[in-house]
């Protein structure tokens, strides 16, 4: 198992749920849950802070697929803000793994756990985040490789120089 702190990122249209774990990578935690903001970016801006100050080796972004394991609409929208949350945090590695179910796991175990359905809303991204990164450390403890699927950064076109005469 690869030592350092990872950050688990649950991509919502309203909001991202965000966990750790600890440097070892045994367990996952809650960290925080942060307002999505379409124009100003400020939701890539703090989880790249986190990334940063954290010292994470590693970011983990849950990939929404459907039972059959296809990808529809919700996971082109992630692969698209994994593609930019990359660009920020580079040069921090981020993967993309499997998150079938988890925010439906994550209100079984908030229910299970005694928390009042209309209290979930607030929570719940972080319990999915938590989830999804759960099952990454223990999927790189069993297999001895990295969980999912590394995401590339966008190549820029590079500048020519000069202009048009």
């Amino acid at each position: 198992m690869r030592r350092g702190i990872r950050l688990g990122v649950d991509v919502g249209t309203v909001r991202v749920g965000v966990a750790v774990c600890d440097p070892d990578g045994i367990l996952a935690t809650p960290l925080e849950t942060v307002a999505r903001s379409a124009e100003a970016a400020a939701d890539l801006d703090r989880i790249a802070a986190l990334v940063a100050g954290l010292a994470v080796v590693e970011v983990v972004v849950g990939l929404p697929r459907g039972l059959d394991g296809g990808e529809g609409p919700a996971a082109a929208a992630v692969r698209q803000y994994a593609s930019v949350l990359a660009e920020r945090v580079a040069p921090v590695p981020l993967r993309l793994v499997d998150e079938r179910l988890t925010t439906v796991d994550a209100h079984r175990a908030l229910r299970d756990s005694g928390v009042a359905g209309r209290k979930h809303r607030p929570v719940v991204d972080q319990a999915a985040a938590v989830l999804i990164l759960q099952a990454a450390l223990d999927t790189e403890r069993s297999t001895g490789r990295p969980p999912g699927r590394p995401v590339a950064r966008r190549r820029r076109k590079p500048r020519t120089k000069g202009g048009p005469a």
